[in-house]
């Protein structure tokens, strides 16, 4: 399997830093696009240094580099997603406005046909990003924003933050281990 992990400026990016660990352990090949506003939120909210993270990834491209494989509908990936995903990221990729390599590899994805799942990070949401989100999904995306479930009786902020990952790479049908199920014991 292979994976396109999409991370732009909104905050939350300990979520993409966790599905980078998990999908690096699982030997699961990524290949990751970071905007700038990234780079700058992983200093900002973690202690992670960026040569950290993108060893995490088996390939790591440049947001400007239009010409990665990942912009082509030939390369073969399974999926890609965007986490966090700021409201300038999801609006460019609702509208199609492939500025950046982040945004055309998701809107490969759409034309594709392949799963594309989005983490939007913003609150309050204004009907600007309700309607942006609604058009991405009308288009094939899955607008996954990183709702804690409390069910699971989280202790720590990785509890929270395990479970976002856990659901986004259960649409990738990727086993992970990393939470308590409803229903399970």
């Amino acid at each position: 399997m292979k994976i396109t992990v999409g991370v732009s400026g909104a905050s939350g990016i300990v979520y993409a830093v966790r599905l980078l660990e998990v999908l690096y352990n699982l030997k699961i090949e990524t290949h990751l696009v970071l905007s700038e506003w990234a780079e700058r939120n992983l200093a900002y909210e973690t202690d992670k240094c960026l040569a950290e993270v993108k060893a995490l990834a088996s390939v790591v491209y440049g947001n400007r580099e239009l010409d990665a494989p990942i912009s082509s509908g030939s390369f073969p990936i399974n999926g890609m997603v965007v986490i966090p995903c700021s409201m300038k990221s999801l609006s460019a990729i609702a509208h199609g406005y492939s500025d950046s390599l982040l945004v055309r590899a998701a809107d490969v994805m759409l034309k594709e046909r392949k799963k594309l799942v989005l983490v939007p990070r913003e609150t309050p949401l204004s009907m600007i990003h309700l309607n942006n989100m609604l058009t991405a999904t009308q288009a094939g995306a899955v607008i996954m924003p990183p709702m804690p479930a409390f069910y699971n009786r989280p202790q720590t902020i990785d509890d929270i933050v395990n479970h976002t990952v856990a659901r986004v790479l259960d649409h990738f049908e990727i086993d992970n281990g990393l939470i308590k199920r409803w229903g399970s014991k």
